[in-house]
């Protein structure tokens, strides 16, 4: 746990954030710090399709995550990549070749979103209507 935080009940939050001052302050004081955490990251377009992906289908190489993620630019897959990588839920695995190809692989930590994102779609299927959907795939 990081220095700045302190735990109440098992919901971080933290001294001297924005976030933790008392709600009706002009902070955000009823937000869980966890959650923002994941949703700072998770909830950025295509991120979570492509954990899916990644978590259904094994290992996968970059031109094969482009493939499975209809309407993703090369450039939005790159990014996406390195911030999974940089929160240490995608390893990138460089095959020696020729040709040089990269795969992506998630970590335990990736493997350990499987029953949350089953979750998340189990909840879609039932009170997530489709018209919910604008312009994605």
């Amino acid at each position: 746990m990081a220095e700045h935080e302190v735990v109440t009940d098992a919901v971080p939050t933290a001294v001297d954030d924005p976030c933790a001052a008392p709600a009706g302050s002009g902070g955000c004081g009823n937000v869980d710090l966890a959650l923002n955490r994941v949703f700072t990251l998770l909830g950025k377009r295509w991120t979570g399709m492509l954990l899916g992906v990644l978590n259904n289908g094994g290992p996968a190489y970059f031109s094969e995550l482009r493939r499975a993620v209809p309407g993703i630019s090369e450039r939005m897959l790159s990014d996406r990549l390195t911030e999974l990588t940089e929160a240490g839920l995608v390893v990138r695995e460089v095959d020696p070749g020729p040709p040089l190809r990269v795969s992506y692989r998630l970590t335990e930590g990736g493997v350990a979103l499987k029953p949350a994102l089953t979750e998340l779609a189990v909840w879609a299927d039932r009170y997530l209507p489709e018209s919910a959907l604008r312009g994605g795939c």
